[in-house]
């Protein structure tokens, strides 16, 4: 039997793809909370606006984009998708506010050989200073270390640093450059230059399609046959229709609640309110005391945090908890504010704010853009890695909210008052893949697998922070605890 610990999205996906391995014979799901869904959480106001307290959006992008959409799909929600191409204004206007001021990012080719109020200079002369600027060898850098020295202080700051808080709400001076821009760090560490390096692959695969073309040419007529004899799937339909951005009408937290209407009908075992206090791996099983309680099972999938996972493995297994304790994480306010009507200057996506400005905000977002509603309805995030630096440790939602609307009213020029709103603090709600976090996440799969033990890793602790990336993650972590 195995045992999944957590009911978050990571937790929840795992469920989902257990079940549905002949490998495994049955499923319990434990939770310690009263709710399942984790961070994904959707809220209406009083006039029936949604307010996301997590995520609100999902990239189509890459296997793991993919993956998600096949799970959208299986659990039948794609009557409740609604999905964003190149040409909403979503897409095209992304900003970012830098003294004083709102500044747009470069969304065109033609972009890229102009001045940007944001830049000292146009972004196509950075590939000379790609080309000039020498290899340094590493294992790994912060991402801020590698763009700086690669292409310019000013895209450091003004680009990346926002970037990064927009992302994981985390200081791009600590974060690894393999958490966002490992194929770039690893373009320059094999060909001396990001450039060439993406000029090398560009023509490996050029050479590489060259030679399966006539191959290609076939496979694509047969799929062609198949899918004009059937409908598209949401992969091809994504495709196709060139989707960037996707979310469900009514709130993300449709998927939690899919997941787990879809798992109650499979009879998985889920129990809410059921905390795991002690892990201990015998030889032949795992035992758990979950509320004072022992239980024993044959193999454990982890969804919760590195740092809560690392108090249960403490007594038994301390240097995989000290591995697992390093992995920091950052507590994100958000304050969702409704107005009455449409009170935005611009149609866009949001604006991030680059740390060196020193606000506590690290962006708004312009939901009612996003998934239009019949009010404006935003979300501002604040603090992050500089959470206690600016609110310190215990904050008042009042305080929150105050700075919320303050700067939401300033920056935007709104006059108005919000008619509804809703504050959360998320305390440690985003780990960070900081320098060297690859070489942590090799040595506790080390660990785990030198000393056999029956334990899988799942969540935003380990391969990604995003969505798709713990979703992913938990389908590999049933194929691990399989092996």
């Amino acid at each position: 039997m195995t045992v999944i610990l957590g009911g978050g999205i990571s937790g929840l996906s795992a469920a989902y793809y257990a079940v549905n391995d002949a490998r495994l014979s049955s499923v319990v799901l434990l939770e310690a909370s009263s709710r399942l869904g984790g961070w994904v959480r959707s809220r209406k106001s009083q006039n029936g606006a949604i307010f996301e307290q997590g995520p609100r959006t999902v990239r189509t992008a890459g296997l793991a984009g993919k993956n998600t959409l096949n799970l959208i799909e299986d659990l039948q929600l794609n009557d409740k998708l609604i999905h964003i191409g190149l040409h909403h204004p979503a897409a095209g206007n992304r900003l970012i506010y830098m003294d004083n001021a709102l500044h747009r990012l470069p969304n065109s080719l033609m972009g890229i050989f102009k001045t940007s109020s944001l830049l000292d200079r146009p972004l196509i002369n950075r590939i000379w200073t790609d080309l000039r600027a020498p290899k340094v060898s590493k294992e790994d850098e912060s991402i801020y270390s590698f763009i700086q020295r690669r292409v310019g202080q000013d895209i450091a700051d003004n680009l990346i640093s926002p970037l990064i808080c927009g992302i994981c709400a985390g200081d791009a001076r600590e974060i690894s450059v393999n958490f966002l821009l490992k194929s770039l760090f690893e373009a320059e560490q094999k060909h001396g230059s990001i450039v060439k390096g993406l000029l090398a692959n560009q023509l490996k695969k050029m050479f590489s399609k060259s030679e399966s073309k006539d191959n290609a040419a076939k496979k694509k007529d047969n799929a062609d046959d198949e899918s004009a004899a059937r409908p598209l799937t949401l992969v091809e339909r994504a495709q196709k229709e060139r989707w960037l951005l996707w979310g469900l009408q009514g709130g993300l937290e449709q998927l939690p609640q899919a997941l787990t209407d879809n798992l109650k009908k499979q009879r998985v075992n889920i129990q809410t309110e059921k905390r795991c206090e002690k892990l201990t791996f015998k030889s032949d099983r795992v035992e758990l005391l979950v509320n004072g309680e022992p239980q024993e099972y044959s193999r454990v999938i982890s969804s919760l945090s590195a740092k809560d996972l690392a108090k249960l493995l403490q007594e038994q297994h301390p240097t995989l908890s000290a591995e697992m304790r390093a992995i920091p994480t950052v507590t994100v306010g958000v304050v969702n504010l409704e107005f009455q009507g449409n009170v935005l200057p611009l149609q866009a996506f949001g604006f991030l704010v680059p740390p060196k400005e020193n606000l506590s905000l690290l962006g708004i977002l312009f939901d009612s853009c996003i998934f239009p509603e019949s009010s404006t309805v935003l979300t501002v995030m604040m603090g992050g890695a500089w959470f206690e630096k600016h609110f310190g440790l215990n904050p008042s939602e009042e305080q929150l909210l105050t700075t919320a609307i303050n700067h939401t009213k300033n920056i935007l020029q709104i006059e108005e008052e919000p008619v509804a709103h809703n504050v959360a603090v998320l305390k440690d709600c985003i780990p960070q893949h900081v320098v060297g976090h690859n070489a942590r996440i090799k040595r506790i799969h080390d660990y785990i697998s030198a000393h056999h033990i029956p334990l899988a890793l799942c969540g935003s602790s380990y391969q990604g922070v995003g969505l798709n990336d713990v979703i992913l993650s938990a389908k590999q972590a049933v194929c691990d605890v399989v092996k």
